[in-house]
């Protein structure tokens, strides 16, 4: 226990560690015991969302138990297992797998437990909230920066994973944008793959075997910043870095280096801090008033879940400042870390 706040990032099994001893509907020592079952810490983004939501909830009076699956579904599940033997009083999940992680919301369901899908949504579960962000606005807003620099052209596509339903909502983005410029012939999707597990070495390989088999790659459209990085090394070792327009988001330090530096077109801030904060406020809600007000909602498939939905922020060289430094997501000094002194933007 460190505070009022338990952190358990891996897999325990049955009888290591408890979380607080609870009465219905908080613990004996009447504090609410959220259970937070990720799919990864890959990405830096997720340690950011653990530590961030973790701080929200301990200021709300609340304790956490979380659990990191490392990409494997199987792992999840039995998480959630644990979380639930631990008395938890509600359930945020990140799904490793849109589909197959609804066998846990079900297992959550049988012991009363509610169910919020934060960040990624769960297809065809009925949980009982879904904070996330725009993500279809993510995609259109990446697809439109980079027809703004390249109106014409071929263009790669590097999806996320395809058990993350987000991917599919940001293709959905992209193909609002881009569909009327491969219609007209303006631009080419010349290869388009789906990252297994979000792994930036899939990025790497696709653009490598481009140009390597001769292909003319004008721009690159990666679902996020680790994906674009793969894709800019590839590029590196052509000496195309920078010469190759390419997207990603998150809003990672390496993302933004990039950005600074010239080799990245742009990334998107997700304020990870406001997402967060939302997921705490509408579990509390829940719990205390068995409600949350919502006027979106969105489809899993079979059916409507309330949305709060938190807008994303183009991020270019122009409003680095403006945007993730200012906000304090990253210091100035680490974003610019390679950019000559002389070039520093005043903050």
């Amino acid at each position: 226990m460190l505070g009022s706040v338990l952190i358990l990032a891996m897999l325990f099994s049955p009888g290591c560690s408890t979380g607080p001893e609870k009465n219905s509907p908080a613990g004996k020592n009447g504090k609410i015991t959220i259970g937070f079952s990720l799919a990864t810490l890959q990405e830096e983004r997720w340690q950011r969302d653990m530590d961030i939501l973790v701080a929200k909830a301990k200021a709300k009076g609340a304790d956490v138990i979380v659990q990191n699956s490392n990409n494997n579904i199987d792992d999840q599940i039995k998480q959630v297992k644990y979380l639930l033997d631990q008395n938890i009083d509600i359930l945020l999940i990140v799904p490793q797998d849109a589909e197959k992680s609804a066998e846990a919301v079900d297992l959550a369901k049988k012991k009363g437990i509610k169910v919020i899908c934060y960040d990624r949504l769960i297809k065809n579960a009925n949980t009982d909230f879904y904070v996330s962000f725009d993500n279809t606005k993510i995609g259109e807003y990446m697809a439109s920066m980079m027809v703004s620099k390249v109106p014409m052209g071929n263009y790669i596509i590097v999806n996320g994973a395809k058990t993350d339903y987000n991917s599919y909502m940001y293709n959905q983005g992209y193909k609002n944008i881009l569909d009327k410029y491969i219609y007209d012939k303006s631009i080419k999707i010349v290869d388009e793959i789906w990252a297994n597990d979000w792994r930036p070495e899939d990025s790497f390989k696709c653009v490598e075997k481009a140009l390597q088999g001769g292909k003319k790659i004008d721009a690159i459209l990666a679902a996020n910043d680790s994906l674009a990085g793969a894709a800019i090394e590839a590029l590196s070792e052509q000496q195309l870095a920078g010469k190759v327009s390419v997207a990603g988001h998150d809003a990672d330090i390496s993302g933004c280096q990039r950005v600074a530096e010239g080799t990245q077109l742009m990334t998107v801030y997700k304020p990870i801090d406001q997402l967060a904060e939302k997921a705490v406020d509408v579990a509390l809600g829940l719990l205390k008033n068995n409600y949350y007000a919502s006027n979106t909602y969105i489809s899993d498939g079979e059916n409507d879940i309330p949305y709060a939905k938190v807008e994303p922020i183009v991020v270019t060289k122009d409003n680095l400042v403006d945007t993730v430094i200012n906000d304090g997501f990253h210091r100035l000094e680490d974003v610019y870390l390679n950019v000559p002194r002389d070039q520093w933007p005043v903050k």
